[in-house]
């Protein structure tokens, strides 16, 4: 349960929050608008459209979120380099991890970008919704989602007109989730964030490699799998993993490796394997960003 101190605490936390991305939004009244969006989003409000979240915020009408989110120019990029640098502050610990998972969106339309029927996490089936691929920075102080990346199915990044009309950019094109998930992780050991291990779902470790080319890095990872066919050959650090729903995956996790006995949980439907984490060269800056 919250308590009332807990709740002006996180308040005060929210505010600093503000503050440190304020600056990316040039007009006064855009940074009103993103802590509205912000605050609303955060609210118990059934829908979470434009018209939900401007009434939560004592709006007239939608019209000023709605040009926050499709007409004003600000980079959702540079918010996100600062918020890496503002959890790495807050929550930053030499052991700490990145966990790399995708989740569904359910859509009743056709329009959002990357919207079509296909496997959903999230509902247990196949269902008409979009994927988001997503990196979270947990550590024994807390935890932060810090990066994340829609999927485009082929299916869209094979129809520009679709995109045009959708607002995709014209240089987006297809990439797997695991690709997705590879630019994550190369931005992150770039960021101001201190990563000493990386998970994900087996699902990404049973097509291709999740880590970069060996030398790019300064972790090598490979998501478990029962084949295990990308892991022959390598002398790294192992961690047994087991199959799970991976609710308080960061927080077992990290007391986990603190009692030596870490045991790395995958998705409900991923069979056990192994995650194996190598130490080599650390990345350039230019190097990571060549490589997205």
């Amino acid at each position: 349960m919250i308590t009332e101190r807990a709740a002006e605490h996180w308040d005060l936390e929210l505010d600093d929050l503000f503050l440190t991305i304020g600056h990316r939004f040039r007009r006064v009244e855009l940074r009103r608008r993103m802590r509205d969006y912000v605050r609303g989003l955060l609210a118990p409000v059934a829908r979470k459209s434009s018209w939900q979240l401007a009434e939560q915020a004592g709006h007239s009408t939608p019209d000023g979120l709605q040009h926050l989110l499709a007409g004003a120019k600000w980079e959702p990029d540079d918010i996100r380099d600062d918020l890496q640098e503002y959890v790495a502050d807050k929550l930053g610990e030499d052991d700490g991890g990145l966990i790399i998972d995708d989740t569904g969106f359910i859509k009743k339309g056709t329009t959002s970008a990357g919207v079509q029927r296909q496997y959903s996490g999230t509902a247990g089936r196949t269902e008409n919704c979009q994927i988001g691929v997503f990196a979270a920075y947990v550590t024994t102080r807390g935890r932060a989602l810090v990066d994340r990346e829609l999927y485009l199915p082929k299916s869209w990044a094979e129809d520009r007109e679709r995109c045009r009309v959708a607002r995709v950019p014209h240089e987006r094109t297809f990439a797997t989730k695991g690709e997705l998930a590879r630019r994550m992780v190369l931005r992150a050991l770039v960021s101001p964030l201190p990563i000493a291990w990386v998970t994900a779902d087996a699902a990404y470790g049973q097509r291709e490699p999740l880590s970069p080319t060996p030398g790019t890095v300064g972790r090598r990872l490979r998501a478990g799998s029962t084949q295990d066919p990308v892991h022959r050959g390598l002398s790294p650090h192992r961690w047994p993993v087991r199959a799970g729903t991976g609710r308080g995956v960061g927080r077992d996790l990290m007391r986990q490796r603190s009692e030596g006995t870490a045991r790395l949980p995958l998705g409900g439907r991923a069979a056990a394997g192994r995650c194996r984490v190598q130490p080599t060269s650390a990345p350039s800056r230019e190097a990571a960003r060549s490589s997205v």
